[in-house]
């Protein structure tokens, strides 16, 4: 059993994780053996508040990208108006031809403009995301090692041959 009061949830995935692990280091030893007793109720809570957890940040995730895809959608819409905008002018000064050249140059340059910006939202967006992957999947890795860990002191303890 932890120290910790068991009405505290752990905030997301890697404080529940972590909770996980300060059961398990703090719990209590069988005299002549290696092995600990646990609180089977937290640690089956902690589980549920990590599979709790897990789809909340991953929403928040999908979330960040749809931010990212609204953002990209206004810049474009905002892009293609001035684009309109410019052709309508060009139309009223088509007897002025560097009038409309500047006009398309301008609008060229605000639709890259803008596509650059959409374009950087989403790398962010997309970094965001692969970085939260990437620490879900370390501290699942984590999670998997303890596990296969136990299961195989346990094979040995029953004399099963792990295959």
């Amino acid at each position: 059993m932890t120290d910790e009061d068991p009405t505290t949830r752990p905030e997301g995935l890697t404080g529940v994780l972590d909770a996980i692990a300060s059961a398990v280091a703090n719990a209590r030893a069988m005299p002549m053996s290696s092995s600990v007793l646990v609180n089977r109720a937290e640690l089956l809570d902690l589980v549920d508040q990590a599979r709790d957890v897990l789809p909340s940040q991953l929403s928040r995730a999908d979330e960040v990208l749809a931010d990212a895809d609204a953002a990209r959608s206004v810049a474009q819409a905002d892009a293609d108006a001035l684009l309109a905008q410019a052709r309508a002018q060009a139309a009223e000064l088509v007897d002025r031809e560097a009038v409309v050249v500047a006009a398309q140059e301008r609008a060229a340059e605000l639709v890259a403009e803008a596509e650059q910006v959409a374009e950087g939202l989403r790398r962010d967006a997309d970094d965001y995301c692969d970085r939260r992957l990437a620490d879900f999947e370390i501290d699942l890795g984590k999670v998997l090692s303890q596990v296969q860990a136990g299961r195989a002191k346990l094979a040995g303890r029953l004399g099963v041959d792990e295959t």
